[in-house]
């Protein structure tokens, strides 16, 4: 019974998560004309994207395809981030498919995870919650934490602790909502206690 709930979780979850993403299509990036362009976000995201602080998330690593739809949303509107207001009013859609293609071809830094929530993160990055039909991560982010790029399912291993616990809390009170339609992270994150999330996001951290 406990392996078909998993089963019908993941399999809700997987499902959802390709429904959000599924008529998303992007321009052809060119990482090297991204480089230049790219150039402004170092004073938050860091040299290349290896941001050294902790709510600010790395770019090094991403996949195109989410930074893109990230960048797209914030732009717009969709994905409010205070501190990006405006700053992509100019960019064009190619402007941001070579930034997002500049950044993708970085290489992300590893964090280390905390030895006390390991079990705990580790357990609900691999095997969901059963008894809340919390799916795996995994099942979207891969066992690695390096995410579904095709699909564009962001990477998460190595990304700062503490901005994974600020997007995971940011999409359970629904302050954060362009995980699509029919919402995936928030029906995931709404389930999870701040331990869990604090468990969850320190395994993360140190994941590849």
């Amino acid at each position: 019974m406990k392996n078909l709930a998993t089963k019908n979780a993941l399999t809700l979850l997987t499902t959802l998560m390709m429904a959000a993403f599924a008529s998303f299509s992007h321009a052809q990036g060119n990482a090297s004309a991204g480089e230049s362009k790219a150039a402004v976000c170092s004073a938050c995201h860091g040299n290349a994207g290896q941001s050294t602080i902790g709510e600010n998330p790395k770019l090094a690593g991403q996949n195109a395809k989410y930074l893109i739809k990230q960048m797209q949303d914030i732009k717009s509107g969709a994905r409010t981030v205070p501190l990006m207001t405006g700053l992509l009013n100019n960019s064009s859609d190619q402007d941001m498919a070579d930034m997002a293609a500049y950044f993708a071809a970085q290489e992300v830094t590893l964090e280390g995870a905390d030895p006390e929530l390991v079990e705990l993160g580790e357990s609900i990055y691999k095997a969901g919650i059963a008894k809340l039909n919390v799916a795996a991560c995994s099942a979207c982010h891969s066992p690695t934490g390096q995410g579904n790029p095709q699909a564009g399912f962001p990477a998460l291993g190595g990304q700062h602790s503490q901005y994974t616990i600020n997007q995971l809390k940011a999409f359970r009170s629904g302050e954060r909502s362009n995980d699509g339609n029919p919402m995936p992270m928030r029906i995931v994150s709404e389930r999870l206690t701040d331990k869990e999330i604090e468990a969850l996001a320190s395994y993360i951290s140190g994941l590849n």
